[in-house]
């Protein structure tokens, strides 16, 4: 009975959206004192600054962290499967391919875990409990199962700025996680908000 009663709280939630432009982080009173928080990192530029935004809310409310990247065949990097056309191929030569494909794929896999190891001790440098989980799958769905899995009460993911129908389909895993995550969802904005604001900020410091 007691599973179903969490099932119901988790589809009858409003997620509660903070949006911030990639500054000093404020107002963390209006986070209610979160205390698992997952960070989804995809390993772009934005990436740095949403782990730094995780690590600032994690330190201020002592709060546990797990640092999720989803493994893609479509990020920079990844080693693409062998392409085998027509039939001159020998079977010996395709098999050979595919071998050399998946030592491939075992040494990207092993370079995201190190990468997701060192950003674990980082925060562990800096007194926060953190841990790490590297998975396959659609991100936007991998984020919200382990949200939901691990008992997190703030997801922290990026959002590229983009606009219109760039938005649409460029920011579709922030769009995602807004609408389906269990719990409160903090997206850190990218470049072109960044550049949208800068004019203003200069007008304030200006006046």
């Amino acid at each position: 009975m007691g599973g179903k009663e969490k099932e119901v709280g988790v589809e009858t939630q409003v997620n509660h959206l903070i949006s911030i432009p990639c500054s000093a982080v404020d107002n963390l009173e209006e986070a209610n004192m979160y205390s698992r928080i997952l960070v989804a990192l995809d390993r772009s530029e934005l990436s740095d600054m949403v782990f730094q935004k995780a690590i600032q809310l994690a330190e201020a409310m002592q709060a546990n962290l797990m640092v999720l990247h989803v493994l893609s065949h479509e990020e920079p990097g990844a080693p693409e499967p062998p392409m085998i056309l027509g039939v001159d191929y020998s079977s010996t030569i395709s098999a050979e391919l595919w071998q050399s494909y998946r030592e491939q794929c075992a040494i990207f896999e092993q370079n995201q875990l190190d990468y997701l190891r060192s950003l674990t001790d980082k925060a562990s440098e800096r007194g926060i409990h953190a841990e790490f989980s590297l998975n396959y799958g659609n991100p936007g769905r991998v984020i919200c199962d382990l949200a939901r899995s691990w008992e997190a009460d703030l997801v922290v993911v990026g959002r590229r700025g983009h606009s219109g129908l760039s938005e649409l389909f460029m920011g579709s895993v922030s769009n995602y996680v807004l609408h389906r995550a269990p719990c409160s969802v903090l997206t850190v904005q990218g470049e072109i908000l960044k550049k949208t604001a800068a004019p203003v900020a200069e007008m304030a410091t200006a006046s």
